[in-house]
C-alpha cells in the first residue's frame, strides 16, 4: 500500500468514527446544560465550595466565576511548583523557577499547555497528577461552560440570564470529562501507554553511559490531554513518544479524542437553540475547513522535491516512522485548528508551505472545529461578522437566530477578532527587535522568524504546539507568552460573555422575507469566506516575511 493512499484510508476512518459519535455525543451535552437535576457527588461538590447552582447569573456574574476559579486555579498550580522540592513523589526533582512556575501554571490553566520545561526531566508525579492533569479536566470545562453560556444567549429571550457557572463546571467535568477519559485511558493502556507510579530506573547501556526511563500515570493524562484539546505531553516529545502513543491505532484514537467534542458541540448547539440545521450550518463550516487543510497539508508533505524526497516518500524529517507521512500531517493539522497543541512530529521540521499551514490553522482563531468550547464561541463569533457583512450588502439590519446584530453587538465580536491578533503581533515585534532573541533562535532568516512568529501564535491562540528550534525557557519568553496566554484566553471570554448577556436581553425577531438563511449552504459558503479573509488580511504579511518565504526559497 503506499503512503499517500495509507493516509487518505486513515482520513476516511477517522472520519466515520467522528460521523458515528456525532448525534449520541451531541444529544448527551445538550441534556447535560439542559436539565435541572444534580447528581450526589455534584451536590457534594457544590457543597464544598459553596456554590448554589440554582442560582442563575447575568454576564458579569458569570465573568466573575470564570476569573476567579482560574485566578485561584493558577496560584494553586504556581505554589505546586514552586513547592516541588518539599512534596512527596517529585521523584527527586527541585522546585521549578519562578518565571517557568509562570509560564507552566498561566499554560494549563488557560488550556493551552505550552511547556518550556521536559516533563520527564523536571515534574513528578504529584504536580503531574495532582497539578497539570487537574488543570486538564476543569480548564476544558471552563471553555465548554463559556460556550454554553453564548448559546443560551442565543437560545433565551427578554432576560440577561445566563446560568450557573459553577453548575456548567461541575458538569462539564463530572459527566462529560472524567467519563469519557476514562474510557479513552483504558484503550490507550490496551495499545501499550503506560500508566504506573514507578520511580526512575536506569536501561541499557549507550555510548559508555545508561539512559533514565521514567514511569507515569501517562495514559490517564493522555485522554484527557487530547479530549480536553490541551496538549501538555507527560514527556518531552509528546505524542511522539511512545509511552504516550504507542502505534498506528492509538495515534488514530488521539486525534479522535482532539475532535470529538468540538465538532459535537455544534449538535448541542443546534439541539439548544431549537434547530439542529443552524447546527449543521456550523458543522459544515467547521469540515469545509478542517478537510481542505488536511488535503493541503498532505499535499505539502508528500511532494517530491529531489532525490531524498523520493527514497524516504516524501518530506519524512521530524516524523515517527512509525507514523510516517499521512498521520503525522492528519495530527498536525487536527491539533494546529484546535487549541490541542499535543505533536506526533515535529513541526519546525516539515516543509515551509507545511509550516505555514500549522501557523495559518492556529491564526484563523482555532475554530475548526477549534477547542472544547472555544471552537464553537469563536466561530459563533465570526457568524456574526458574516451575516453583519452580508446585512451590509443588502443594506438591512442583521440578525442570526432570530436575535438583531446591531452596534453594541459587532462592537462586541470586533473587539474578540482583535484581541489575539494584536497579542501575537506585538510581542512577535518586541521579541524580534530585542538582541537576546537572537540567542534563543537555532535558525536565522525566514525560518527564525517563524520560529519567533509561531511561539506567540500558539500562546496567544492557546495552543501551546512550538517550532522546536525555539530556546523559550528565558526570562523574557517565559513571562511574555505567560502573559500572552492569559491574556489570550481571558480578554475574548469578556467579550464573548458581555455579547451573550446582550443576546439574551432581546426579544426574538420572526423571520422575513428579507431575512438572511443562516442554515443554507450560502451562509457556509460566506463564513468560510469570512474566516479566510479576516484572517489573511491580518496576518499575510507576518506569514510572507516567514513560512511563505521559506517556502518560495525550497
Amino acid at each position: 500500500m503506499s503512503p499517500v493512499l495509507a493516509g487518505v484510508l486513515q482520513f476516511l476512518a477517522l472520519f466515520a468514527a467522528l460521523a458515528l459519535a456525532y448525534r449520541p455525543l451531541g444529544d448527551y451535552m445538550a441534556r447535560v446544560y439542559s436539565s435541572d437535576k444534580h447528581l450526589r457527588v455534584e451536590k457534594w461538590i457544590y457543597k464544598a465550595i459553596g456554590a448554589n447552582p440554582s442560582t442563575e447569573m447575568r454576564w458579569p456574574a458569570y465573568l466573575r466565576g470564570v476569573l476567579a476559579f482560574s485566578a485561584v486555579s493558577v496560584l494553586f498550580l504556581y505554589l505546586m511548583q514552586r513547592l516541588q522540592g518539599s512534596l512527596p513523589g517529585s521523584l527527586g526533582f527541585v522546585s521549578i523557577p519562578a518565571d517557568q512556575a509562570f509560564n507552566t501554571a498561566a499554560s494549563f490553566v488557560s488550556n493551552t499547555n505550552w511547556q518550556s520545561y521536559s516533563g520527564e526531566q523536571a515534574m513528578g508525579h504529584v504536580v503531574q497528577t495532582g497539578g497539570l492533569a487537574v488543570q486538564n479536566f476543569v480548564s476544558a470545562a471552563v471553555g465548554i461552560a463559556v460556550a454554553v453560556a453564548l448559546v443560551r444567549g442565543f437560545a433565551r429571550s427578554r432576560t440577561g440570564e445566563l446560568g450557573n457557572f459553577w453548575s456548567d463546571l461541575v458538569r462539564g467535568t463530572v459527566r462529560i470529562l472524567i467519563p469519557i477519559s476514562v474510557i479513552g485511558a483504558v484503550v490507550l493502556v490496551a495499545c501499550g501507554a503506560i500508566q504506573n507510579f514507578a520511580g526512575i530506573h536506569e536501561v541499557g547501556q549507550f555510548l559508555g553511559g545508561s539512559q533514565q526511563w521514567n514511569g507515569g500515570a501517562v495514559a490517564s493524562q493522555e485522554a484527557i490531554k487530547e479530549l480536553g484539546t490541551n496538549g501538555g505531553g507527560y514527556f518531552n516529545a509528546n505524542s511522539a513518544h511512545p509511552f504516550e502513543n504507542p502505534n498506528g491505532f492509538s495515534n488514530l484514537f488521539e486525534v479522535f479524542l482532539i475532535l470529538v467534542i468540538p465538532f459535537a458541540l455544534t449538535r448541542t448547539f443546534g439541539r439548544m437553540v431549537g434547530s439542529l440545521k443552524q447546527g449543521y450550518a456550523i458543522l459544515a463550516t467547521m469540515v469545509t475547513i478542517w478537510v481542505g487543510f488536511t488535503a493541503l497539508m498532505m499535499w505539502t508533505e508528500f511532494a517530491h522535491h529531489g532525490p531524498a524526497f523520493d527514497i524516504a516518500g516524501g518530506a519524512m524529517e521530524g516524523k515517527e516512522t512509525r507514523f510516517g507521512i499521512g498521520a503525522s500531517s492528519i495530527f498536525s493539522v487536527a491539533t494546529t485548528l484546535t487549541s490541542t497543541g499535543a505533536v506526533n512530529s515535529f513541526h519546525s521540521s516539515f516543509t515551509g508551505f507545511g509550516g505555514g499551514i500549522q501557523l495559518l490553522g492556529m491564526q484563523l482563531g482555532e475554530i475548526a472545529p477549534g477547542g472544547t468550547g472555544s471552537g464553537l464561541y469563536g466561530m459563533l463569533i465570526m457568524a456574526i461578522i458574516a451575516v453583519f457583512i452580508a446585512g451590509l450588502m443588502v443594506g438591512r439590519t442583521p440578525e442570526y437566530l432570530g436575535k438583531k446584530i446591531g452596534t453594541r453587538e459587532i462592537k462586541f465580536a470586533a473587539c474578540y477578532i482583535l484581541v489575539t491578533p494584536a497579542l501575537v503581533l506585538i510581542f512577535t515585534a518586541i521579541a524580534m527587535a530585542m538582541p537576546s532573541t537572537l540567542d534563543s533562535m537555532t535558525n536565522s532568516g525566514a525560518h527564525g522568524f517563524s520560529e519567533v512568529l509561531y511561539a506567540y501564535s500558539s500562546g496567544a491562540n492557546n495552543n501551546g504546539s512550538a517550532f522546536a528550534g525555539l530556546n523559550a525557557n528565558t526570562p523574557w519568553f517565559n513571562t511574555s507568552i505567560g502573559l500572552a496566554m492569559l491574556l489570550g484566553r481571558f480578554v475574548p471570554m469578556v467579550f464573548v460573555l458581555a455579547l451573550a448577556g446582550s443576546l439574551a436581553e432581546q426579544k426574538p425577531i420572526p423571520e422575513t422575507a428579507g431575512t438572511l438563511r443562516t442554515n443554507k449552504p450560502l451562509f457556509t459558503g460566506l463564513l468560510v469566506g469570512t474566516v479566510m479573509i479576516v484572517a489573511g488580511l491580518t496576518y499575510f504579511p507576518a506569514l510572507a516575511l516567514g513560512p511563505l518565504a521559506e517556502g518560495l526559497a525550497s
